[in-house]
This record gives structure tokens, C-alpha cells and sequence, in this order.
């Protein structure tokens, strides 16, 4: 009875024991992985504006009058100084005529009664007189001057004339608007960052700049002036930048998008994007070492088309899994494949 007893309760253990004995080991489950790589990144800042003209003017007469002339085209390149419409000068010139032959028989005068003075045959204040009648004839001759010469509306600067909006043999009021002149060579550019940024933009900071006009082109310009106080509204201050524009493809009011290089590291780390874990805020990537993936927390920085740049948490090297990361745990055993699908 006691061998009985003895053979079944061994007979038990070794039941129970035997899943213990021939439990099997999870197999190696294969991933494709990349190793960390070093490559320059670039910091840059993003922002958008609006292209404006290098000098720009609305051509409009200072008085009223007649237009005799319209000594430009329409789209016309215009040099500086040169006249661009003429008003009829007819009347002025008749009343200039007239102030300088009084201002010049006002001379004579003057000239006899200083000789008369002279011989005592006039009274000092006969001179004075004189003198002062002198005066304002030349006085009023220079007025006429100033007033035949506001007839001629010439360019202030170099630029290109734009549509006009009168004709010739039109009478126009002060202040009527003729055309546009633009000078469109060089252009500027007008963005606003925000003001966390102000610390590491200066005048002298080379930009990029991109328009939907020519998608393909990237047009190069600098900023030049940085405007002294920050909008208390959006907290962004303006900058403006010059963009060279010597084929004349762009033009002022062009929407543009902006791109300004803050600094590069030289020497950072970049992995594929497919091999960051996101889990709430934080992000995580498997680094494969010894057969087995380890769940790592990384700091990402800068990134670009397929890859991000790694600032903290791995090293130039590094085996991260970019392919199989939904299948593993931390600590799980890895097979590493190539491309193709073989084991390696």
C-alpha cells in the first residue's frame, strides 16, 4: 500500500513538473534596422511676406494745367532725370518773360542810383528804394522760374513706368495721378518673425526666398534693417530684406515665403523617421545591441524629408529598428534583416 502511495504521488511531480522542463524559448523576431548617421543640420526659420519695390513713386503734377507731352511708354524702362510729361507752358513762360524784363530794368535802375549816390545827387533812402525794388522783381523772377519748371514731371530714380491714366491734351488739377514709376531691380522684402527669434537674426543674415511664380527658384536676399520695437499684438517685428532682381521676374506684392539659416551643427545625429515610437509627448526609437531591442527615450532637434535629427539619447552608430517596431517590446529578442528580406 505504501509503494502504492508513493509511486502516484511521484508519478504527480513529474507531471507537474514537465511544462517547466519543455517550456520553449520565443524566437528572434526579425526587423529592419539602420545605423545612426552624422551630417551637418541646419537650423532654419520659416515665414512669410510681401515683395515691395526697391523706390516707387506716384508721378502727379504740383499745378494745374494742360498736358502737352507724355514723353513715355507703358512698361517702359526710365533713366533717372529723364522728363516723363510735359504740361503746356505758354502762360508761363509769357509771365516769366515779363518778370525778368522788370527785374532786369529794376537792375538798371539800381545801377544808375548807386552812380547817382555816389555823386550826391540822390538821398540814401532813394537807394534803398532802389535796392529793394531790385530785389523783389528778382525775387518774383525766381518764382516763375520755379513755377515753369514744376511743368516738366521728371524721374526721380531710375525704375520702370507703369500704366498712365491720363492722355494727352488733358487738363489735370493738382495732384492728379499720371503712372507709377518702380524701381524694380532690386527689390525688398518685408516678414515678421517672432520675437524669440530676435536674438539670433541680424542685419547681414542671408535668406532664401520662394514664390509660387517660380516654384523651381530660390532668389537669394539679405536683410538690411530690423525694425527697432516688437508689435505688442502678434509679438513679431518686422524685417525687411533686399532681393536682387536683375532679369525682373519678380515683381512687388509677390506673396514669398521666407527661409533664414540660424546656425548649423556640424556633426549631428540623424536616423530614418519610420524608427521613432511616439507615446504621448515623448518620443522613443528600439536600439538594437546584442541580439535584443531596447525601448530609448530620445530628444529630437531639426528635421527633413524622411529622416530627423537625434540631439539627445543615441550615438553616431547606433542600430535603431525602422521596421517591425509594432511586433517588439523592450528587451525583445531581434533578427535583423536586409533590404531583400534575408537574415543577417
Amino acid at each position: 500500500m505504501r509503494i502504492a502511495l508513493l509511486l502516484a504521488i511521484f508519478a504527480c511531480t513529474s507531471f507537474a513538473q514537465a511544462p517547466k522542463d519543455t517550456a520553449k524559448v520565443p524566437p528572434a523576431m526579425p526587423v529592419k534596422a539602420a545605423a545612426a548617421r552624422t551630417a551637418p543640420a541646419v537650423d532654419e526659420l520659416g515665414a512669410v511676406g510681401t515683395l515691395r519695390a526697391d523706390e516707387a513713386v506716384t508721378i502727379r503734377p504740383e499745378i494745374a494745367g494742360r498736358i502737352a507731352e507724355i514723353r513715355f511708354n507703358e512698361g517702359q524702362s526710365i533713366a533717372r532725370g529723364a522728363v516723363l510729361v510735359k504740361l503746356d507752358q505758354a502762360e508761363l513762360a509769357a509771365v516769366l518773360a515779363s518778370s525778368a524784363a522788370q527785374a532786369q530794368l529794376d537792375r538798371q535802375r539800381l545801377e544808375r542810383s548807386e552812380d547817382l549816390f555816389k555823386k550826391s545827387f540822390i538821398s540814401q533812402q532813394a537807394l534803398d528804394e532802389a535796392r529793394s525794388g531790385y530785389a523783389r522783381s528778382a525775387a518774383k523772377q525766381k518764382e516763375d522760374e520755379a513755377r515753369l519748371a514744376k511743368t516738366e514731371m521728371r524721374a526721380a530714380f531710375p525704375g520702370v513706368a507703369g500704366l498712365r491714366q491720363v492722355s494727352e491734351g488733358q487738363y489735370v488739377a493738382a495732384g492728379t495721378d499720371i503712372a507709377r514709376l518702380e524701381k524694380i531691380d532690386q527689390l525688398k522684402l518685408d516678414f515678421r518673425i517672432p520675437e524669440a527669434f530676435i536674438g539670433k537674426l541680424r542685419a547681414g543674415q542671408p535668406v532664401k526666398v520662394l514664390v509660387d511664380a517660380y516654384a523651381d527658384r530660390v532668389f537669394p536676399g539679405s536683410v538690411y534693417a530690423i525694425e527697432p520695437g516688437v508689435d505688442d499684438q502678434t509679438r513679431t517685428i518686422l524685417l525687411r530684406a533686399r532681393v536682387a532682381n536683375p532679369e525682373l521676374r519678380l515683381r512687388p506684392g509677390m506673396f514669398a515665403r521666407v527661409q533664414a539659416q540660424l546656425g548649423v551643427r556640424e556633426k549631428a545625429i540623424w536616423i530614418p523617421e519610420a524608427a521613432i515610437v511616439p507615446k504621448g509627448r515623448d518620443s522613443y526609437v528600439f536600439r538594437v545591441a546584442e541580439g535584443k531591442a531596447d525601448l530609448v527615450r530620445v530628444q529630437t532637434g531639426a528635421r527633413k524629408v524622411g529622416e530627423v535629427e537625434i540631439v539627445k539619447g543615441l550615438g553616431a552608430g547606433d542600430l535603431v529598428v525602422t521596421e517591425g517596431t509594432q511586433k517588439i517590446g523592450p528587451g525583445s529578442a531581434v533578427t535583423l534583416i536586409n533590404q531583400e528580406g534575408a537574415k543577417r
